[in-house]
């Protein structure tokens, strides 16, 4: 892989609860725990184990980021704050809180890139 642009938002995704019980054996397969941190830019989120998010949790993060991205408010769309919200897990099992940090880069669709490779 040769990463060649740098990205404008950085996220930080946390499990904060489960909608069931203490623990996730017998629902969540990706074995979330409370605690567990994932970040990313534009790829997929891992955590510090290098184990990456569920995908079925991934399909409901991407369009919220592809929002902040774009310039939009997450309180818009029942956010706590423009740059966070929490989302449970299609499962109906874990919440995950999703945090953007702006990292102060130009836009990938403004931006003034060199396209002739």
């Amino acid at each position: 892989m040769k990463k060649w642009y740098d990205e404008t938002y950085e996220w930080e995704i946390e499990v904060v609860g489960f909608l069931r019980g203490t623990h996730t054996e017998g629902y969540c397969r990706n074995g979330e725990e409370i605690g567990d941190k994932y970040t990313c830019t534009y790829g997929c989120p891992v955590n510090a184990s290098g184990q990456g998010i569920c995908s079925k949790v991934m399909m409901m993060m991407f369009p919220v980021m592809e929002a902040v991205r774009s310039g939009g408010d997450l309180m818009n769309i029942g956010g706590n704050s423009k740059y966070s919200k929490e989302i449970v897990c299609p499962d109906g099992c874990v919440i995950f809180s999703l945090k953007a940090k702006a990292l102060g880069n130009e836009n990938f669709y403004k931006g003034k890139f060199n396209q002739s490779y």
